[in-house]
Parts: C-alpha cells; sequence; structure tokens
C-alpha cells in the first residue's frame, strides 16, 4: 500500500514540475502597476491641502523612499511632496501582490491619497492588506519629510454619493461576480435575460483568478486523451464517502454536466487545459494573469451586448422581498456611498462565503487557522439570504481546508533566497519527521502529509496548529544528501505555486545548504522553537513537558523496531532522531481556502427554506451552494472550481428561464 503511495506521489510530483512551463505566477511583479496612470494632485487635492499653519517646520519638500508588508511581500514605494506639503507623486518601484486584487488595490488607493490629500483612505475591499500596506509605506514617507502626518489622517473626503439613491432593473441579478457569479450571468444573458451582476470589489474572478485547476468529469478533452471515469461508482463512492449526508441529485448533475462546462468556457474564450492527474480529470485554468480579463470579455460578449451592467466596487446590502416572502430584489451600495436599489425577477447569490469571517468559522467550525481565500468573503451574502427566509443547512459549517503552511515562511523570504526559506514548510509535507499537537501528543499517522485533504484536516481536527519535529541529526542529514538524506518518498507534494520560484532546485538530492542557519532563524523570528533537550523544548514550545516526552519515547522505539504501534506508520518513514539535541520545532497551519455550503438548494439551484420549499426568486451558485455536495467538510480535488464553473452555468439558465417566465 505505502509504494503504491510513493508510486502515485512520484507521478504527481512529476507531473507538477512538468506543467510549471505553462502556470504563469500570480506575484513577483517588481515594476509600477500598469494598470493605473499615475495622477498629479488634482484642484480638489490642492484644496485639500494643508495650510500654512498645517506645515511643521521639520518638513523638508523631497521624494523618499519607504516601504511596508503587504499580503505577499514588500511594498516599496517613492513619494514626493512640493513645499505646500501637498503629495505629488506616488511611485510603486517594487511590489510582489498578486496581480488583478493586490495590484488593483495599490493603484486605487495611491490615486485616492493624492486625489484627497490624505490618509484616511478606505481598504479596497478584498485587498486589505495591500491596501493597508501603501498606506503605511506612504505614512512613513511622510514622516521621514517630517510632515504633519495627524492631519493627513484627519482629513477626510466625503463620498460623491452619499444621500444618494439610484434604482435599476434587470430579469436577472447576480450578486458577486467569482466563477461562479459570472458563469451565472452570462449563461443567463445567453438564454435572452437582462442581467445586471455586482462585485464587492474592483476584480472579476475571485478566487478562480488564485485557483490551479478544476474537475470537469469525462470532458471531451478528457475522453479523446483516453481517460473516462466510472460515473456510476464515481457517484456511490462519493455518497458514501461523505457518510449519505448529501444530496444525491446534486452529486449526479455535477458529475454528469460538469464536462460540458469544459467546452462551454472553451466557446466562451476562457480555456483550460486537461491533464492527466495520477488518474484524476483535472483541468488547469489559464494563465493566471490573463483570467480576469477573459472572464471579463466574457461579460462584455453576453451580459453588456445583452443590455445588462456589469458594476464593481458595490457591495449587497440586503434582499428585497414582497408581502409573500418572494425575493425581488437587492439594496447594494457602490464605493462612493451612491445606494443603488436593484429589482429583479430572479436574484442570484454568489457571494464566496465566509471563510474571511474568523468568528463565524470558529463558531461554526471550529477552525483557527489561516485564511488563504479571499478576504472579502466574511459572509454577508449568507446573513442576507437566512434574513429572507432561507434555510441554514444541518450540516452548516464545512470548510475547504486544503493546504499545509509553515509560519515561517514569510520572513525567511526576507532573509534567504526561496529554495532556503522554504526547508520548514517542506518538513510539513513529508512523512518521515514526528507531529505532534500543542499539547505534545503525537495524532496521526505522518503518511497523511501525502495526501492534502487528510493532512489538512487531521491537523486542523487537533488544534489551531501542530508541530513539526526536526531534530540536528536530521538537519545534519538534510545538509548532505537533501531529502533522500531523511529518506523522502517523493518531492513534497506542495502546490505549484509554492515552489515555482525555485523548480530548479527542487529535487531530493539537492543538499539544504545553511540548513542549521535557516531554522535557527525560525526560532529567532518567533515561527518556530528550539530546546537542548526534548524537556527544553516542550517548555520553549508550550507543550506539556509529561505528554511531550512519552509521545518522543515512543516514537523513538518505533524507529528503532520499525514498529509503530500507536499509528501503524510504515517502517520506511520512521526516521531516527539521533541520541541527542538540538531539536526543533516547525509551527505548521492549515490553510483555509473558502467556507463550504450554507445555503440548501435544489438541483434548479432554487434556496429553500426551512420546509425545503424553494423562496420565490432567490437562487445561489458557487461555494455558498456547495453544501449539497459534502458532509461536513470538503474532500475534492478541483471540485472547487469545477462546481463553480458549472453550478453558474446551469443556475444562471435556471434563474433566466425563472425570470422569462413571469
Amino acid at each position: 500500500m505505502h509504494k503504491q503511495i510513493i508510486s502515485r506521489m512520484f507521478i504527481l510530483s512529476l507531473c507538477l514540475v512538468m506543467i510549471l512551463a505553462v502556470i504563469s505566477g500570480c506575484s513577483g511583479n517588481s515594476a509600477e502597476p500598469a494598470a493605473s496612470k499615475q495622477p498629479s494632485a488634482s484642484p480638489e487635492a490642492t484644496q485639500g491641502a494643508a495650510d500654512s499653519s498645517e506645515i511643521p517646520a521639520s518638513f523638508k519638500a523631497g521624494t523618499y523612499k519607504a516601504e511596508a508588508d503587504g499580503k505577499d511581500g514588500k511594498i516599496q514605494v517613492e513619494v514626493t511632496l512640493d513645499a505646500a506639503q501637498t503629495i505629488t507623486d506616488i511611485k510603486v518601484i517594487s511590489q510582489t501582490e498578486t496581480a488583478g486584487i493586490g495590484v488593483e488595490a495599490i493603484n486605487k488607493v495611491k490615486d485616492e491619497i493624492i486625489a484627497g490629500q490624505t490618509l484616511a483612505v478606505d481598504a479596497v475591499s478584498g485587498a486589505s492588506e495591500s491596501s493597508n500596506a501603501i498606506l503605511a509605506a506612504v505614512e512613513d514617507a511622510l514622516k521621514q519629510a517630517g510632515s504633519n502626518v495627524e492631519a493627513f489622517k484627519s482629513r477626510e473626503v466625503a463620498k460623491a454619493g452619499e444621500g444618494k439613491t439610484e434604482q435599476l432593473s434587470a430579469d436577472v441579478v447576480v450578486v458577486g461576480a467569482g466563477a461562479s457569479g459570472v458563469s451565472a450571468a452570462v449563461s443567463a444573458a445567453d438564454k435572452g435575460a437582462k442581467v445586471i451582476i455586482i462585485e464587492k470589489t474592483a476584480t472579476i474572478g475571485g478566487a478562480s483568478n488564485l485557483s490551479w485547476a478544476g474537475k470537469f468529469y469525462n470532458s471531451s478533452a478528457a475522453i479523446s486523451s483516453g481517460l473516462k471515469i466510472s460515473v456510476e461508482k464515481e457517484i456511490s463512492d462519493w455518497i458514501a464517502n461523505n457518510h449519505w449526508r448529501v444530496d444525491a441529485a446534486a452529486i449526479r448533475q455535477y458529475v454528469t454536466k460538469s464536462g460540458d462546462t469544459y467546452d462551454w468556457l472553451a466557446k466562451k474564450g476562457y480555456p483550460t487545459t486537461f491533464i492527466n492527474f495520477a488518474g484524476e480529470q483535472l483541468h488547469m485554468l489559464p494563465a493566471y494573469d490573463t483570467r480576469q480579463g477573459l472572464l471579463r470579455a466574457m461579460l462584455v460578449e453576453s451580459v453588456e451586448k445583452g443590455g445588462g451592467q456589469v458594476i464593481t466596487e458595490t457591495t449587497a446590502k440586503k434582499l428585497i422581498t414582497g408581502a409573500n416572502g418572494e425575493v425581488t430584489g437587492v439594496v447594494a451600495e457602490k464605493a462612493d456611498g451612491t445606494t443603488l436599489e436593484i429589482t429583479g425577477k430572479s436574484i442570484v447569490m454568489a457571494t464566496g462565503g465566509y471563510a474571511a469571517n474568523k468568528e463565524m468559522v470558529k463558531e461554526a467550525f471550529g477552525f483557527e487557522g489561516v485564511n488563504g481565500g479571499l478576504g472579502q468573503n466574511i459572509g454577508e451574502g449568507l446573513k442576507m439570504s437566512w434574513d429572507a427566509g432561507a434555510k441554514v443547512p444541518d450540516n452548516f459549517g464545512g470548510q475547504m481546508l486544503h493546504q499545509t503552511l509553515a509560519r515561517s515562511t514569510e520572513k525567511l523570504k526576507a532573509q534567504y533566497e526561496p529554495f532556503e526559506a522554504s526547508y520548514p514548510l517542506m518538513t510539513t509535507y513529508l512523512p518521515n519527521f514526528m507531529n505532534v499537537g500543542p499539547s505534545g501528543a503525537r495524532f496521526r499517522d505522518e503518511a497523511a502529509t501525502l495526501t492534502a485533504v487528510a493532512a489538512a484536516n487531521t491537523s486542523a481536527f487537533n488544534g489551531a496548529y501542530h508541530l513539526v519535529i526536526v531534530s540536528q541529526s536530521q538537519i545534519d542529514a538534510l545538509k548532505a544528501k537533501g531529502m533522500n538524506g531523511v529518506k523522502a518518498p517523493a518531492l513534497p507534494g506542495m502546490p505549484p505555486e509554492f515552489y515555482a520560484a525555485f523548480a530548479d532546485k527542487f529535487t531530493l538530492d539537492n543538499p539544504w545548504k545553511d540548513a542549521d542557519k535557516v531554522f535557527e532563524s525560525m526560532v529567532a523570528n518567533g515561527d518556530g522553537y528550539k530546546g537542548n533537550t526534548i524537556e527544553e523544548l516542550a517548555q520553549n514550545a508550550g507543550m506539556d513537558a509529561a505528554v511531550f516526552t512519552d509521545a518522543f519515547t515512543k516514537y523513538q522505539e518505533a524507529a528503532k523496531t520499525g514498529v509503530d504501534t500507536e499509528f501503524g506508520k510504515a517502517k520506511e518513514y520512521l526516521l531516527p532522531m539521533g541520541e541527542s539535541g538540538p531539536y526543533y520545532a516547525v509551527i505548521a497551519e492549515i490553510n483555509n481556502l473558502g467556507s463550504v455550503g450554507g445555503l440548501l438548494v435544489n438541483t434548479k439551484f432554487q434556496v429553500l427554506n426551512d420546509k425545503r420549499v424553494p423562496i420565490k426568486g432567490l437562487y445561489a451558485v458557487g461555494l455558498e451552494s456547495e453544501g449539497v455536495l459534502f458532509n461536513d467538510t470538503y474532500v475534492g480535488n478541483g471540485v472547487g472550481i469545477g462546481y463553480s464553473f458549472t453550478s453558474g452555468r446551469l443556475g444562471g439558465e435556471d434563474a433566466a428561464a425563472g425570470a422569462m417566465a413571469q
């Protein structure tokens, strides 16, 4: 069985390395973002500039460099101020934020700073870290210049639309412009419906801009390549694996109709590339930096040509309901403060769930790990729908736990090359190291690290993080022979974007140069622990000394005998720790890519009430409707994005049919 796992992982890793050439990264921009023309201070800005009493004697006009930590790295700027303490220019000289999300936020915030001569600028929804970073960098530059920073912070610019209300109408109104929302809007428009789609952020595409591949069962590309899945077996296994707490009809619909989505997307100008992923039918999305443009083009060709509208930076606030509980529209607010009252015959919720709402996730699922999805997904769409009478599903709470992260990685990247900075991260994906929970108790056969969903859920079940224990003798082996030195069965099964920057070094036999220094830096940065003895390690890591000592002793005995009586770990993965320290503990956290479900739907994607009867006029697609496929957590591979496109395509058609029938 373990040999099969090794073979499978080797195939997966080889496949991933081979396809790196066709995957473009979503970060790594080193120059000024090109999406926005750099403005000079406007007349309004000049009027809002400081008067002479606000200009400190210490102020000196000029250009100042500053930087701050964004979501994906440092954002470096040059800020130019004139003698009147007016910000005349902000140049971003280096940044590595996500294209289409963080980059747009940087452009928008810097433009607003200049236009209003203010630091009282709202963060861009969905890109708060990037927004706050550019604000912090500009503030630092102002401090360097001796400016009156408090004056810039207190200078607020009134929103042009405050107090204004606009009324719009359409056949179908889609809330959210991610993969499911765009698909719903396009398919509804193609059926003859007038469509209005609103999006909270400035970005089209949502989580699909960050995703890697989707699963479209028995697509024409899969079948032509010789890989065909047994539909009935897939469906029956799926239902059983989720303990029958799913909607069998919804699963059948996805498995039997998702293949058509592959051809539909290609026809719409959003081509995906089929790969045989060790027997799984996955389809890689287009290059990261092209996706938003392709989805926007789809909306232009269908929604806008049909007389509809695409409205971004507009947040839905509540659903409009009629006397009999039917949903007849949505109230939303534009970025300039204007209130929109949009009436429609069919309202489609595609707002992406609530994974960025820490309190909501903890209450629903008990998870306290990392939100690897979009920051704007905080559950408003669900709450609006519940307020309109939608049922909270019995299996509410599931999350898409799908990756392991090392807390140390980002700080180490500022000190070392990407390969070296990823040493602790790579240990979290290998079965050869001892894993313990926060108390110090071992909690799994570490071979679970070979499968993404198993790795994520076994960890999350045991606390907010787990610890990977690495001994000095193991570090010495890594320094000498790379991962071969610790008998790694295959390359760590990390997502391609995790190792894209060092793909040429990502081999089993590449020695881990300076591994001891990297692990020492990890500890110094506060992202891991060290102890010269196991007792000292337990104390420094906050573990219970007795619990950890007992677990460590039993693990050492298993490594010596080759028999793991507690978890049945295979002999070939039981790596001795050596007889002396020091020992290190890597803090490993689980990445939550999104929440699963929250609205109960039928196969027409109509939202159901507490009696499981459709609420007239209300539909849901994407993650918020995905709870019909899974029990208490996501266990798919590529299903999240595959279902988003498929549910959107089908749900949009159903919403259009419902609207046109009225």
